[in-house]
């Protein structure tokens, strides 16, 4: 087994294991992350928004 396919299955398996052992925490988390992400394409947009205008 290579080290990608070893890595890959070991970062699902911890993932799995702390949507099991904290589901709010990882709730949390997921939002933080979708936030963030918002906030990024939100900047992106603004400027953008400014070179073109």
């Amino acid at each position: 087994m290579n080290a990608k396919k070893l890595a890959t299955f070991a970062g699902i398996a911890l993932v799995l294991f702390f949507v099991i052992a904290r589901p709010g925490e990882a709730a949390g988390f997921v939002n933080n992350i979708i936030a963030a992400l918002r906030d990024a394409a939100e900047a992106v947009i603004t400027f953008v928004s400014n070179v073109f205008s």
